[in-house]
């Protein structure tokens, strides 16, 4: 019997109504858990600082460049790729071209968006990998899950336009991710209260919980008591976010610059916790956490930088005052990523074995190789995590091979076994071996 007949069987034998159904997703209901494998892909923008990012050698992790420290407690599961060049070319400038073909590794279609010197351009022609393996996941019943995929943000500008879209559920398909926490529990738990008005989702389903209490094991038990207070936590925090909302109105900013953004860590880290969450309660296994997007505008306050991240990335590299700024940005950045490291690593895997991050890949990658060249040559590309069986614990050279093998090596390693991914030409050679 499988685990969703069981979950079904559970919630139409004790009469359980349909609010309360999101709380049961990734219990066992006393069968064994089958393994599961996650993957998220974390985005930040506007190139990194080469001599502050990359290890001065290929082989095993002895010593991390500055901005990479924050994950000296996970050197050991950490992967470094030097040397995965965007090679795909054709319309729309290098931050357009950047993100549009950054998980699709295909072209962009003629459109009017226009940016910078170069051609105007549209949307991208193709799916992105997040969502070429949520639908391999969704093919299958017993990887099935209620949502497929999460597609998060941290601060993603509300226009819809090549620079903001990384996922693409297909051609001409951009999907916006959500950048509101409060939006995000929504689409886990339903439609509860209005955001002016947040009651408790739990208000509505009590009974219901209580009823599936009594009738599930302990393990499940204990599942089914995390996820309780995980929703009454993050309800609290969102009150707590609305109130400080009501104050005097916000001061007008510049186009594409939101109001929240001295909330960015707070929002970054709701969004993290959020995220996982949907992992542990089994929403989905896929993710993308974007963060603000390319040509990002952030001013990153709470380290001690006032000036526009993009407009940062474009200062020469013999402006040492801006390289030591955009060194503290990435950094951030990097102790972000960190945090949701430790968040699976002190999560036990639901049903099976060691933590969450045992069983996630997490990578974390950027639209360009650096900001004041624009260059697509050389892209960040950092792994953490046991997902997908790589080796880790050590950086390779990889000489400027196309981004599209190594989106390849991510379907692999789901067992999926396609011959190309986006532009067939740059697929040859096939998956990068990682193991």
């Amino acid at each position: 019997m499988t685990m969703l007949r069981n979950r079904r069987e559970f919630i139409r034998d004790l009469g359980i109504g349909a609010a309360a159904a999101p709380f049961l997703s990734g219990l066992a209901f006393g069968s064994p858990a089958p393994a599961r494998q996650r993957l998220v892909v974390m985005f930040s923008p506007n190139g990194t600082v080469p001599w502050n990012f990359w290890p001065d050698a290929e082989g095993p992790l002895d010593t991390l460049k500055e901005i990479l420290t924050p994950l000296a407690p996970f050197k050991d599961r950490t992967l470094v790729l030097h040397g995965l060049n965007q090679r795909v070319k054709g319309d729309g400038d290098g931050h357009m071209r950047g993100i549009g073909c950054l998980l699709t590794g295909i072209e962009l279609f003629p459109g009017n968006i226009l940016g910078g010197s170069h051609t105007p351009a549209g949307w991208s022609m193709g799916l992105s990998i997040d969502q070429e393996l949520a639908n391999v996941l969704q093919s299958k019943p017993e990887t099935r899950t209620r949502l497929g995929s999460l597609v998060l943000g941290v601060q993603v500008p509300e226009r819809a336009d090549t620079w903001t879209r990384m996922s693409y559920a297909g051609p001409n398909k951009p999907i916006a991710p959500l950048s509101d926490p409060y939006q995000v529990l929504r689409k886990y738990y339903g439609e509860a209260k209005d955001r002016e008005a947040l009651g408790s989702i739990l208000d509505d389903v009590r009974e219901d919980l209580a009823k599936a209490r009594a009738k599930l094991g302990a393990e499940d038990r204990r599942l089914l008591e995390q996820h309780e207070a995980f929703v009454r936590e993050m309800e609290e925090q969102l009150k707590a976010q609305a109130a400080a909302k009501s104050g005097p109105p916000a001061p007008e900013l510049p186009a594409g610059v939101r109001d929240e953004n001295d909330n960015m860590p707070r929002l970054s880290r709701m969004q993290i916790d959020l995220l996982v969450h949907g992992f542990q309660a089994d929403f989905a296994r896929i993710a993308t956490l974007q963060y603000t997007a390319s040509v990002g505008q952030a001013r990153m306050k709470w380290v001690g930088v006032d000036e526009r991240h993009h407009e940062l990335s474009h200062k020469p590299d013999k402006d040492k005052e801006a390289q030591e700024q955009l060194t503290r940005i990435n950094k951030w950045f990097c102790g972000e990523l960190a945090y949701l490291c430790k968040k699976l690593a002190d999560t036990p895997e639901p049903g099976g074995e060691g933590s969450m991050l045992d069983h996630t890949t997490i990578v974390w990658t950027n639209e360009l190789g650096q900001g004041n060249s624009h260059t697509h040559n050389n892209i960040p590309y950092v792994t953490v995590g046991g997902g997908l069986g790589w080796k880790t614990g050590r950086s390779l050279k990889l000489k400027g091979q196309p981004h599209n093998r190594f989106l390849l090596s991510l379907a692999h390693g789901f067992g999926h076994r396609i011959e190309t991914f986006g532009n067939k030409t740059l697929s040859a050679g096939g998956p990068i071996d990682l193991a």
